[in-house]
């Protein structure tokens, strides 16, 4: 659950960005603006497991291009919106594809 978490423990500070030629600052503020708008999207429900896997995931697809340097903040947000509705979706069909696999193996063990 969300509320189990904070949105504190995914934001980055100048530090942990690394080297940016000057631009650490920059690249810092527009990450984290995207960490929180992406938090403030999180459905409260949403699993504990699913958001501490989600959540990184922004640094690491972000954090090695330019891109964050080069994209309207906005546009960043928008694509980092629609990646974590993507991903949690993944994730409930990855559970419902576990739980079916499941069933599948328990009725097998019940027909012998």
């Amino acid at each position: 659950m969300k509320d189990a978490l904070t949105v504190q423990d995914y934001l980055l500070n100048e530090s942990e960005v690394g080297d940016w030629d000057g631009e650490e600052e920059l690249v810092t503020d527009k990450i984290n603006s995207i960490i929180h708008a992406v938090w403030d999207a999180l459905p409260d429900d949403l699993a504990t497991e699913q958001i501490e896997r989600i959540m990184p995931q922004f640094w690491q697809q972000l954090g090695g291009d330019t891109v964050l340097l080069d994209v309207d903040e906005h546009e960043l947000t928008g694509w980092a919106l629609v990646y974590m509705r993507q991903q949690i979706e993944l994730g409930i069909d990855d559970a419902e594809a576990a739980d079916a696999v499941d069933a599948d193996v328990n009725a097998d063990d019940e027909e012998e």
